[in-house]
């Protein structure tokens, strides 16, 4: 799940949980809602965690070593 994936569910939660006022019978929005927001936040900080390690391999490869040729 990417970062957009997870801000869209974060938001939809969130509308689900603070704006809709209607009713479906056997379930409850508002408890759908904070599942969704539940589920967004922890695919996002997933995300960002993978993210930071992403970046961290990249600037290890990238570093020069040189060696004395004489040695």
């Amino acid at each position: 799940m990417g970062m957009g994936t997870s801000i869209f569910l974060i938001a939809l939660g969130a509308i689900l949980k603070f704006a809709v006022t209607d009713t479906v019978s056997g379930i409850e929005l508002a408890t759908v809602g904070v599942i969704l927001m539940v589920v967004g936040i922890v695919g996002l900080l997933i995300s960002l965690l993978w993210l930071m390690q992403a970046n961290r391999r990249v600037a290890e490869r990238d570093r020069v070593v040189e060696r004395d040729p004489y040695v």
